[in-house]
């Protein structure tokens, strides 16, 4: 009874063994490979519980998400102006088909980035050296990104490969050149900025010039409107007084008199000599009254 036992426990265990070689689960994120004897005899994509032949049939798995290949140094090209430029990419990629992926680098990931990123450096060589270092760096950097990811997908597809997109991180110049540019771009600078002082200070003294000019003219408007303007009063003056003074003639007289001691004595310390007897004392000499002089 107990060998039968024993012999049925082997036979379970034995089945049980081989249950669970024979049993392989697939996950969301990979592709599965069923191998009979080094060739491919199934390619699972969808995630699940899956069987295969012990010790006949063995499974690898394969990537399923994209990978990225990042260059750790930047790649030197030459443009069509005959300058290096350095630039810095990477590359997105997928697996799309498990099965030409392992016939065509045995499924080895190191293999698949060489192959990638070879054919994209080549690639860009070749759209570098059609195009200006502006060109590269802004004017059309983001036409070599897209026609870069249409020609290495192509030459990706002979791999089972998917080429998801192609990016320039960086592109500049090498040290020994863009300090060559610095300086002829600060040289060329410092010209623009020398030639539009000139021709500011040129300005600025032209426009001084025609201020000064302006001042003059308005100077001299301005006397010319004022000895005008000043003859006209003198003249309405003279004439007003010619008027008031011709009704008067002897009070006219006397008090172009009073004027005159007005003007001659203005200061106590004034000393005029003159014969007394002068007309200029002739309305001192009166009384203001009858006419009669004074004694």
């Amino acid at each position: 009874m107990s060998s039968r036992l024993n012999v049925l426990g082997f036979v379970v265990a034995t089945v049980l063994v081989v249950l669970a070689m024979s049993m392989f689960t697939v996950d969301q994120r990979q592709y599965a490979l069923v191998f009979q004897l080094g060739e491919v005899k199934r390619v699972l994509s969808e995630p699940g519980l899956n069987f295969k032949v012990p010790m006949i049939q063995n499974v690898r798995y394969f990537e399923k998400r994209i990978i990225t290949l990042d260059n750790n140094e930047p790649e030197r090209f030459i443009t069509s102006e005959k300058k290096n430029v350095l630039v810095d990419s990477y590359i997105k990629w997928r697996i799309v088909d498990p099965s030409l992926y392992y016939i065509s680098v045995g499924g080895d990931e190191a293999r698949a980035r060489t192959r990638l990123n070879q054919t994209v450096n080549a690639g860009l060589r070749e759209e570098f050296g059609k195009r200006t270092v502006h060109d590269v760096i802004s004017g059309e950097r983001d036409k070599i990104m897209e026609q870069m990811r249409a020609k290495a997908d192509i030459d990706a597809r002979r791999i089972g490969v998917e080429i998801v997109d192609v990016r320039l991180k960086r592109v500049e110049l090498p040290t020994e050149v863009s300090d060559a540019v610095y300086r002829r771009m600060e040289a060329e600078r410092k010209r623009v900025a020398n030639e539009l002082r000139s021709e500011g200070a040129a300005e600025a003294e032209k426009i001084r010039a025609d201020a000064d000019r302006q001042r003059e003219v308005i100077v001299a408007d301005a006397y010319r409107d004022a000895q005008k303007v000043k003859g006209e009063g003198d003249g309405k003056a003279s004439a007003i007084y010619a008027g008031a003074f011709g009704q008067s003639p002897e009070f006219y007289a006397f008090y172009r008199s009073l004027e005159a001691y007005r003007g001659s004595f203005t200061n106590k310390n004034d000393m005029l000599v003159v014969d007394p007897s002068s007309d200029f004392f002739k309305y001192m000499k009166s009384t203001g009254r009858g006419g009669d002089k004074a004694k």
